[in-house]
């Protein structure tokens, strides 16, 4: 692909231009650029499709001639894939019926070559002003709320406001989206609300936790498989990239999928096309995905667990959530929010919040971030009664309060007493600190989830974590689940 590289503007429109006349593109593309145009530019089918999977386009001129291919291949993608974006028609004196066809297939224009500057500028411009009403429209349905709770993005902080800007520019494209923030700050929810702003809405919002399923299982579950590709395979399955057909697949926990998954997500995004475990036919991927991560997938790439290149086809343009922490100032918004579900809920009047509990919440670090909000302000309701909501109904974060204290203080008394043994001059060598800090990471899971009976949900609450972060710990140190870990064995064998 090339660019024109003049300083432009970088909200500049964007124009794909799509011609096999190399010349001719080189001097169009200066042409445009000098009225403020970012032009791309490709020369063949394979490269205009990998195009429109990778780039934000607001505009098309193409050409129905590519040499032996047929550039009608190209409009039919866009009008499934983008149809927001219009295409103009490049065609010669002498197939002007050829260009009136590809309108009625869904073509927003045509120009003849040679080229009539003022006709094509005119065209240009009818095209992009009627892809900034269709986004303008998305915005506007941003701000009034979207019909459905799915696109409702709840808080008032400037950091929230950026969030909900992102979300209504990059709703009406087909880019792929990585979303990142940490547990609980509500990645699937701005996943959804880019699903229902999009021309993909009337298609289906398919989810999965790449965390939650072993390799195998994820690659068969994601592709699908063919009949007899495994044993217990007796029929063939569509995977979740078949039922998002037209829709919004979203990818999350990718920082967990294993390099096998890894390599066929890169293939899809680059060529929109997969195999399904254990066929040899290629599928169109007719896809938008969507990718979520608490990881740090920069950190996970020097570490060789995530692949570099798969990481910049999924970095474009990022969506990065703040902690709950780090905007105050949506608290009472969310709580009370909360409070008026949880109350409907159950059938009790929403009660008030009184300033004490305010007071409280508002002191509170939110490890859970939103999500624990939430269910802190659903016992509240319960333990309430409809009366105002004071520090007393707020359990979770008084009892933790209360005791995480104390606990700490014995926990590290028992530590220093135990490390006091490596302070004599002949005492054994200590490890290096970051090898002592996963020594004592894992031997903590290993002591939380003896607690806990094996209980990976009690040991995540008991730990102060959520459950996909515990997770997490686990599989970094080698630790199983199991309802009966062994007294006295090994954190991590």
């Amino acid at each position: 692909m090339s660019r024109n590289l003049d300083p432009i503007a970088a909200d500049a429109p964007r124009v794909l231009l799509v011609d096999d006349d190399r010349e001719m593109c080189e001097l169009l593309a200066l042409r445009l650029g000098s009225r403020g145009y970012r032009v791309l530019t490709e020369h063949n089918v394979q490269g205009a499709l990998r195009a429109l999977g990778t780039e934000s386009i607001d505009t098309i001129l193409l050409d129905l001639r590519l040499g032996t291919e047929d550039g009608i291949v190209v409009l039919d993608n866009v009008h499934k894939r983008m149809p927001d974006v219009p295409v103009i028609i490049i065609t010669a004196h002498g197939s002007i019926e050829t260009a009136v066809s590809a309108m009625r297939r869904g073509a927003f224009g045509f120009v003849t070559k040679p080229f009539n500057s003022h006709d094509l500028l005119q065209q240009l411009g009818h095209a992009i002003e009627s892809v900034r009403l269709r986004r303008e429209v998305a915005g506007l349905r941003r701000v009034v709320g979207a019909s459905g709770s799915d696109a409702h993005i709840v808080g008032v902080s400037p950091q929230i406001e950026q969030v909900r800007e992102l979300i209504a520019r990059l709703a009406p494209t087909e880019a792929t989206v990585l979303i990142l923030g940490e547990s609980g700050t509500g990645k699937e929810l701005v996943a959804r609300a880019i699903h229902t702003l999009s021309p993909r809405s009337k298609g289906p919002f398919v989810a999965v936790n790449c965390a939650a399923l072993a390799a195998d299982l994820l690659e068969s579950t994601l592709f699908g498989h063919a009949r007899g590709a495994f044993t217990g395979a007796i029929a063939d399955h569509e995977g979740h990239f078949g039922a998002a057909r037209r829709g919004t697949l979203f990818l999350d926990e990718i920082g967990e999928a294993p390099p096998s998954v890894q390599a066929k997500l890169l293939r899809v995004l680059q060529e929109r096309r997969y195999t399904r475990v254990g066929s040899t036919v290629e599928l169109e991927a007719d896809v938008r995905i969507l990718a979520a991560t608490n990881r740090d997938l920069r950190q996970e790439i020097v570490e060789r667990r995530f692949r570099e290149d798969l990481f910049y086809r999924l970095y474009v343009l990022p969506i990065v959530l703040p902690p709950l922490r780090e905007r105050p100032g949506d608290l009472p918004v969310l709580a009370k929010m909360f409070l008026t579900r949880a109350a409907a809920r159950y059938g009790v009047p929403a009660p008030e919040l009184s300033s004490a509990a305010i007071e409280v919440i508002e002191a509170h670090t939110w490890p859970g971030n939103v999500r624990e909000l939430g269910n802190v302000m659903e016992a509240a309701v319960l333990l309430a009664g409809g009366g105002e909501i004071t520090p007393e109904h707020l359990v979770s974060i008084g009892s933790s309060a209360s005791t995480s204290s104390d606990a700490l203080d014995d926990f590290a008394r028992a530590t220093s007493r135990l490390l006091s043994q490596y302070a004599a001059d002949d005492a054994p060598p200590l490890p290096p600190l970051r090898e002592a800090r996963d020594a004592l990471e894992a031997a903590y899971l290993h002591a939380v989830l003896q607690r806990a009976g094996g209980s990976v949900s009690q040991a995540a609450r008991l730990a102060g974590r959520n459950r996909t972060d515990f997770y997490d710990l686990l599989r970094r140190h080698g630790l199983s689940p199991s309802p009966s870990p062994r007294a006295g064995s090994e954190p991590g064998k």
